[in-house]
């Protein structure tokens, strides 16, 4: 699978998750924070000071509608931003 296809292969999980009953903020917290929390790693899953954060910028508010997720405007890991276009052609 590629990264683009992992990438929908999330997204769909969360919509799935948010039709069966978890609250969108309960799904994201289900793809960033509880995985981090649960493998020890403690320096990612949510932005905070001395955290590293890897923010995923979209076009809309996924708080209100999950499907919001699906349109990913920019990224940024170890502090380098990233368009989608960008790192459409790595995958």
């Amino acid at each position: 699978m590629t990264g683009r296809g992992l990438v929908t292969a999330l997204h769909h999980e969360l919509e799935l998750l948010v039709d069966a009953g978890l609250s969108t903020i309960d799904a994201l917290r289900a793809a960033t924070v509880l995985p981090a929390e649960h493998f020890g790693v403690t320096e990612r899953g949510v932005v905070a000071p001395g955290r590293r954060a890897d923010p995923v910028l979209v076009d809309g508010d996924p708080l209100y509608d999950i499907r919001a997720v699906r349109s990913i405007s920019r990224i940024w890991c170890g502090g380098i931003k990233h368009t989608t276009a960008r790192l459409a052609k790595r995958s």
